[in-house]
């Protein structure tokens, strides 16, 4: 699928690159004087702590990108006995592991039916069962190490952007409920128990799904590998990975390292320096805006329940309240090609106002982006090619698979058979022509824009 540009997690993952600093449009009232063009969490966490300047020439491991994926994989490699050593292009977490929206389902993309075709109703449940486990295991983690990081089981409020989509939720929750997964349906007449809007046709409660607070989440794998040993250089680009005996040479601007084993954790930002996995990933922009502060009585007409949200658009947005419920924020794709934050605020300015028209009087306060990656099957992948570990392709749900799938990673690493998961042996397609840059993508998400406006015309109408 190339409903590409918003999904119901993450919208960003782990990553490694800064965006440039943007001026403000003159005159543009929806903008505040001071536009802050770095993600809003970062003012919400606690800084990165020091971290040595220089790589290791020699450890057991190397992992390539410390994002939740690179460091949960880190944790577990060294917990289990061996050194190991995080490598990253930018600050330590710069990329979308701080960036993110902050939502986490158990979402698999394909349906059960979709996978059964597939690969069999044994396999299919399998993994679709690795969404919930993947849920289950971040609020497991965060428990455990103790990670102040505003996680919640809030539940998510899938919304209907015409009749027709409230149709297909109704059937769609009948089929979840046969898996197990909790879904429940709130009619129109009932929206404003859930959301202040009258945009919707109605939606679907997922009363499981959470939110949690994403910088501060990923400084908490950060301070745990750094307590496990694990040696984390930031600023130190790997510039090429070669066999060498029974392990790897790797090549980066400030030395070379040996080890045995490597971890590639890029994700969204995936290079050629692996080309072969950035030929099965689909970079995609996703930005994101936050407001200033709100009135609380304002926030809690709009977010009667706290609830996360998305919405059935083939081009998704996906909001919140942050978690003292003074600011909205709300993410999307505006444009059908890459733009700068400052580009596409007014643009989610302007949709966020259509969906709660009381916003208009506010500005923007935070304006942001981050990359995700999509793969061609719509499902994430994990294995290891050319004797290289890797996970990626999470499909804007990677704030709770990242870290899971980087967990698995490392048992793998370790040789522990508790590393398999349903996502093992699955084969990771590419297509003809493609070198890992999606020159199909401004096509594609045209023609789903100009599907959403349509079918917003015909509810219109129909209201």
């Amino acid at each position: 699928m190339l409903e590409t540009t918003g999904t119901e997690d993450s919208r960003c993952e782990d990553g490694n690159h800064a965006l440039p600093e943007t001026s403000v449009a003159a005159g543009d009232s929806r903008l505040a004087s001071g536009l802050n063009t770095s993600s809003y969490w970062l003012e919400t966490a606690n800084p990165v702590p020091d971290l040595p300047a220089d790589p290791l020439a020699k450890v057991d491991c190397v992992v390539v990108g410390s994002g939740y994926t690179g460091l949960s994989s880190a944790i577990e490699i060294a917990r289990g006995g061996r050194s190991v050593m995080v490598l990253d292009t930018g600050d330590a977490g710069h990329g979308c592991s701080t960036r993110n929206g902050g939502q986490i389902s158990t979402s698999i993309k394909p349906s059960l039916n979709a996978l059964a075709k597939k690969y069999g109703l044994d396999k299919a449940r399998a993994i679709r069962s690795e969404g919930q486990a993947a849920l289950d295991w971040i609020e497991g983690f965060v428990a455990r190490e103790q990670i102040d990081c505003d996680f919640s089981r809030c539940g998510r409020f899938h919304a209907a952007h015409a009749p027709n989509q409230f149709e297909q939720l109704v059937q769609q929750a009948k089929e979840l409920r046969s898996e197990g997964i909790e879904a429940d349906i709130v009619t129109r007449a009932d929206q404003h128990s859930e959301l202040g809007t009258d945009a919707y046709f109605g939606g679907v409660v997922f009363p499981k799904h959470a939110s949690v607070n994403p910088a501060r989440l990923h400084r908490g794998f950060l301070q745990v590998a750094l307590d496990a040993g694990v040696h984390v250089t930031p600023h130190c680009t790997v510039t090429g990975i070669t066999k060498s005996g029974d392990g790897f040479q790797i090549k980066t601007e400030l030395g070379e390292v040996s080890t045995r084993d490597v971890v590639v954790a890029t994700n969204g930002y995936t290079s050629a320096l692996t080309p072969w996995m950035q030929r099965r990933v689909i970079p995609i922009g996703s930005y994101i805006i936050a407001t200033e502060e709100l009135p609380i009585e304002l926030v809690d007409k709009l977010f009667p329940t706290n609830r996360i949200a998305s919405d059935t658009c083939k081009v998704v947005y996906y909001y919140r309240a942050t978690p003292d419920r003074r600011r909205i924020m709300f993410g999307g794709r505006v444009t059908a090609s890459e733009t700068d934050p400052v580009k596409s605020a007014p643009k989610l300015f302007d949709d966020m106002c259509r969906i709660f028209p009381e916003l208009g009087e506010y500005r923007i306060s935070h304006a942001w982006h981050g990359t995700v990656a999509y793969s061609f099957d719509e499902l994430a992948h994990t294995g290891v090619h050319d004797g290289i570990h890797y996970a990626m392709g999470y499909c804007g749900s990677g704030v709770s698979m990242a870290g899971y799938l980087g967990m698995r990673l490392g048992q793998k690493v370790l040789g522990m058979k508790q590393g398999q998961t349903a996502f093992d042996g699955l084969q990771f397609p590419t297509r003809p022509l493609y070198t890992g840059k999606p020159w199909f993508l401004p096509a594609a998400v045209a023609w789903y824009r100009w599907q959403d406006r349509r079918q917003h015309r015909k509810a219109a109408a129909m209201a």
